[in-house]
Formats: C-alpha cells, structure tokens, sequence
C-alpha cells in the first residue's frame, strides 16, 4: 500500500531544493502526461516541456536549469530520473516479510539458515547451504547443495541455484530463473559429443538484479561472474565462464556466448548477441539488436544491424550485398586498365 509524505518530508528524507508550497502531500509517482493530484512526476528532456504545460501533476522534480519554467511546487536535482526512482522507492514500500520456515518446506539438517530468514511453501535447501541474516526464499525455489546467499538477498518463486554457486548480499533474483545450470561444453570425437564436466559455479556479487526467466551457466572449469551493481533483465542467456563487469546493464533476451568478458558500466540493449571468447571494454553500450562479433577495445556506442527496409527494398539491399565481392573486383580492373592512361596524361601534360 502505498504512503503519502509532504514533498517537506521527501526532501528532508533525499535531499534537493524544494521551490512552492512544502506541505503537498504526495502518495504517486507518475508520468507527466497521466499524473493526477496527489502525483509527483519529473522532467529531463526539454521536448516535454509542452507536456509539463498541461500537467495535473502536484509537484515535478526538475533540473536546477530549469527551476523557473512551471509555477507548480518543484523539487530541483541534478538528476531527476534517478531522483523520482528514489521517491518511487520511498512511497512503494518493500514487502515487509514474516520471518519463519513454511511447514511444506525442506531444509537439510546442515543448511544454516537464520531465524530472520523466511523461507516459503515447498522451497527446498539442500545441505551445507549457508543463507545470511534476512534472506528471503519463496515458494517452489530449489538451493543446491553447498551454495551460499548473502544477507538481504531475495528469490523469488522458482528460482533455482545450482549446488555450490554463491550469491552476494542485497541481491533480488527474480522467477523462473536458473543459476548454475551446466554450460554447454562437448568435445567431439569421432562423429560423436562427449560431454565436458562443468565445473565451475557461478559467482554473484552484492547489489545484483536479475530478471525473470534468466540463465547463467557455471563455468567449465573458472567462475562465471557478474560482478557487483550489475541489473540483467528478463529471459537473458549468460554462457559459461563468461564475466560481466561491475554496473553493467543488460536488456532482455540478449545472448552471451561463453567466455565473453565485458568491462564495467556497460550497456547492452535487448536482443543483442555477443559471440563468445570476445572482450568489450569499460563504458561499452550496444544497440539493440546487434550482432558482436569482435572484441570492441574502446568505449563507445557500437551498432550492428541491416537497414530497416520493406521487404522488397530489403531484398534489393540484401541482393547487392551478395555482389559487394563482385564489384570490388570489377573496381580494381577499372583502376588497373585506368592507371596506364592516367600517367600517359601526367606525361603529356609535362
């Protein structure tokens, strides 16, 4: 349910400059164009102003360069996204949460599991787990054997952590995810697969959120890890051995094939694919969509993709790219037969 605070109470609680009345009182967060009384919204990007015009918002966080463009009550900051997620986590209160083990649920006699952990209907804990303070399993997860959850961390329901696999503190992993599955390694022998153990876990640290429906595969024989701050989105496929550096963002159904290691505070839009055993620097973002298929060593932005065409343009594209090889070579012959008169040219004209 949500709260309702004075915008004095929001910014004595996050800080900011306040500008009109101090005792509105604020229970929402909503977009400029839907709010309602009651509501606060934000503005970052100058093309809404119109919008902000017709508001029925009570109160706009905005930046300080634009403290004098509405009359409405107004919180400044230098981010206003960042800042109106504070004030949604604020009035949208965290579940609070009983502590206790369901009767339904089985723990293994040598798991650890504080008394301020709350475990839920027919979750399973499999032996010499070791859950810190408050750690928060619902219904139908699985936690194999060994695997260890750092305090505040949440799963949601059927959530399943493979055996030996270590997750950091204040981590929310979200429904129908799997950590730890097998990655996908076979060696071939005459005409034949043969399966390579994986022996490595998967290694989570602190401040990570993971998506519904997410796979991270344990490496083969080194961790797969996503380091600390990083937010992966729903249905994402993370290969084995892969590492993904601290902060880092990645949108859903994005693939990584194994062994791909990204840098810190990368972006990744949604549906991109990055062939394995690549390495992406520091401050990489790609689009969505795109195809990696070579290390991308610089920071940057990195797009990938055909032109967005009807399918007849389309094919008329696709079918000059098949003969790209052909008019290069048919270029090159033209230069050769062209250069002869060139200096023929360059001589008369001496």
């Amino acid at each position: 349910m949500n709260k309702s605070y004075s915008l004095r109470e929001i910014v004595s609680t996050l800080g900011g400059e306040l500008l009109g009345k101090d005792d509105v009182l604020i229970s929402r967060v909503a977009s400029l164009a839907n709010a309602q009384p009651g509501q606060i919204s934000f503005l970052t990007d100058s093309k809404y102003r119109s919008v902000l015009a017709t508001t029925n918002a009570s109160a706009v966080i905005l930046t300080p360069q634009n403290r004098d463009i509405t009359a409405l009550p107004r919180i400044l900051t230098d981010n206003p996204y960042a800042y109106f997620a504070k004030v949604s986590d604020l009035l949208n209160p965290k579940p609070e949460y009983v502590a206790g083990v369901d009767d339904t649920a089985v723990i293994a006699p040598s798991a650890q599991v504080p008394a301020s952990c709350t475990i839920m209907a027919k979750a399973v804990v499999g032996a010499n787990v070791v859950l810190g303070e408050h750690v928060v399993v619902h219904p139908g997860c699985v936690i194999g054997e060994g695997v260890e959850i750092g305090a505040h961390s949440v799963l949601h329901a059927n959530v399943t952590i493979y055996h030996h696999c270590m997750i950091g503190e204040r981590c929310n992993i979200f429904s129908g995810s799997v950590i730890g599955g097998d990655g996908f390694g076979y060696a071939p022998e005459e005409g034949r697969w043969v399966k390579i153990p994986q022996v490595g876990r998967v290694v989570i640290e602190h401040d990570v959120d993971i998506g519904a429906n997410t796979t991270i595969d344990r490496g083969a024989i080194d961790d797969t890890i996503i380091h600390e701050g990083c937010k992966i989105d729903n249905l994402v496929q993370i290969g084995h051995n892969c590492r993904i550096g601290a902060h880092s963002v990645i949108a859903g159904c994005v693939g990584i094939a194994g062994s791909a290691v990204l840098g810190k505070h990368c972006r990744i839009g949604g549906a991109a694919m990055i062939l394995g055993h690549l390495e992406i620097a520091d401050g990489v973002t790609v689009s969505p969509g795109s195809m990696i298929t070579r290390s991308l060593m610089k920071a940057g932005t990195y797009t990938a993709l055909m032109p967005f065409q009807s399918h007849d343009e389309w094919l008329r594209t696709a079918a000059g790219i098949r003969r790209l090889g052909e008019l290069a070579e048919r270029v090159k012959q033209l230069e050769k037969q062209l250069a002869p008169q060139q200096v023929s040219g360059i001589q008369r004209d001496k």
